[in-house]
């Protein structure tokens, strides 16, 4: 199972956010591409990416930096933060990255996601992020009355790669992840689901591996490693411990 770490940018720095809410973030670095340059040493296969004032404002606003990470990586990246036309997307299809992460549009309008998926076959993954089962959109500052696990459903059908599922309560409270309501999404669909939310400790990654079974391919965390709770060799040993 793959093991992401997460850098997310706002204002041109590597932050984390707690529970998604744009006034409780913690700087940790002035340089998001040498920080992704960190896991890429470190020996992540994929980096998380994310745009975060793109996600509040509705368009990306850090793209030149995102094109840098991608440019400075030996290793997959996946984009996203406030992705909602094609021309986006072809930008950071173009500029090399692995997987495009689309959120709220995909929530709005399902139909755009089915055609981005037509456009860049492959390329396209989908972040639903859910607050007690409802689907969360503009950077989690709205909670819809979609069930997160319908919209798996109902998307599976455009051609998606994929799920990011995040328990935003959970989101950088380092309290350990939902899994339960990360087992019943990853049972709702038959597409591969990544998980987000909550890893706090080297225990959380454990009891994430365990639902390799019900369709959990990946885990993203953040603020974790990047307050040393644990380091990303330790969870690679896990992982790689899990598999064999």
């Amino acid at each position: 199972m793959k093991i992401i770490p997460a850098v997310d940018i706002k204002k041109g720095r590597c932050v984390r956010l707690s529970q998604g809410m744009a006034d409780q973030e913690t700087v940790y670095s002035d340089d998001p591409v040498a920080m992704a340059c960190h896991w890429d040493e470190e020996g992540a296969s994929l980096i998380h990416v994310v745009d975060l004032d793109g996600a509040f404002e509705g368009q990306p606003a850090n793209v030149e930096i995102v094109k840098n990470i991608i440019y400075n990586s030996s290793v997959d990246i996946q984009v996203g933060g406030g992705i909602r036309n094609l021309k986006t997307i072809e930008q950071y299809v173009h500029a090399g990255a692995y997987r495009i992460i689309l959120g709220t549009i995909a929530h709005k309008e399902p139909e755009f996601v089915a055609r981005a998926c037509k456009e860049f076959p492959g390329k396209i993954i989908v972040g639903i992020d859910a607050r007690d089962g409802n689907v969360a959109i503009k950077g989690w500052v709205e909670i819809s009355d979609q069930r997160a696990t319908d919209l798996a459903k109902n998307l599976e059908s455009c051609g998606v790669s994929g799920y990011i599922f995040t328990d935003i309560s959970r989101d950088g409270m380092l309290q350990g992840p939902n899994l339960k309501s990360i087992k019943e999404f990853s049972e709702s669909t038959s597409l591969p689901v990544i998980a987000s939310g909550g890893v706090g400790k080297l225990k959380d990654i454990e009891d994430l591996l365990a639902l390799e079974p019900n369709g959990v391919e990946g885990i993203i965390t953040g603020k974790a490693l990047y307050d040393k709770k644990f380091t990303y060799a330790q969870t690679l040993e896990l992982s790689n411990r899990h598999a064999g």
